[in-house]
């Protein structure tokens, strides 16, 4: 388990995204990462405005003020992954904008960041964490389930051209 402030030999370590070089740095993070996921499902801005892809700085600013924490996945000085963690109620924790910069997957810093967060929801009392996935992306939902992730339930919103799977995953 990869803490805030923690490192390993490798040097890789998560900590709190603070200022607005961090931001930015996020921003881009986050943008190339849900793009690749953009392009496989053909979502565009128009029909979508609300994915990841499409988000701004004002969005990320706008969820920090809302009280949503944010922590990046270093690599040494090089940001490569993104995790949001928001807290829904006493009991759940929203795990949002999961990240991990396409040259870098398959490296464990997805796990590495699921891991932090399941550790902050544990720390801060929660009981559930909680994520909503395109329903139909099967290989995510797949990683996810292997992380101990379950399907809660399904649903089409309007201004969004896929649906969306509810999943989470029970704390002990």
């Amino acid at each position: 388990m990869i803490t805030a402030e923690q490192s390993n030999t490798d040097n890789i370590y998560i900590r709190e995204v603070s200022s607005e070089s961090d931001l930015e740095e996020s921003l881009r993070t986050v943008k190339t990462s849900f793009l690749t996921v953009a392009k496989d499902f053909n979502l565009t801005e128009k029909d979508n405005p609300s994915n990841p892809a499409f988000t701004n700085i004002t969005k990320l600013k706008e969820m920090k003020v809302n009280g949503v924490k944010m922590y990046g996945l270093y690599v040494g000085i090089k940001q490569k992954g993104f995790v949001a963690i928001e807290k829904a109620n006493d009991e759940i924790f929203y795990m949002e904008r999961l990240a991990v910069h396409p040259t870098s997957r398959h490296k464990g810093y997805g796990r590495n960041l699921i891991d932090f967060v399941v550790e902050y929801a544990k720390q801060n009392g929660g009981k559930k964490v909680s994520i909503g996935i395109i329903n139909e992306n099967e290989k995510l939902k797949n990683w996810y389930k292997k992380y101990g992730f379950e399907e809660t339930g399904l649903k089409k919103f309007e201004h969004m051209s896929f649906t969306v799977c509810f999943m989470e995953k029970i704390l002990l």
